[in-house]
């Protein structure tokens, strides 16, 4: 079965943290948890890196 990095349906914002979470097989909240921690380290850069993954990462097709 072919892997494909969607936005997941279990979200809080948009399911990008979720659909990451999902294709590499890892908790969600540890995604969550470490791009919170990238955001407030890096000045709040992750939130721009955030909106354009939630524009450029497709939306599950059911």
């Amino acid at each position: 079965m072919e892997r494909k990095l969607t936005l997941s349906p279990d979200k809080k914002i948009a399911g990008v943290c979720a659909g990451i979470a999902e294709y590499f097989d890892f908790d969600p909240t540890l995604v969550r948890l470490a791009w919170l921690a990238a955001t407030v380290f890096t000045c709040f850069s992750g939130v721009i890196f955030y909106i354009i993954c939630w524009i450029v990462i497709p939306d599950r097709q059911l």
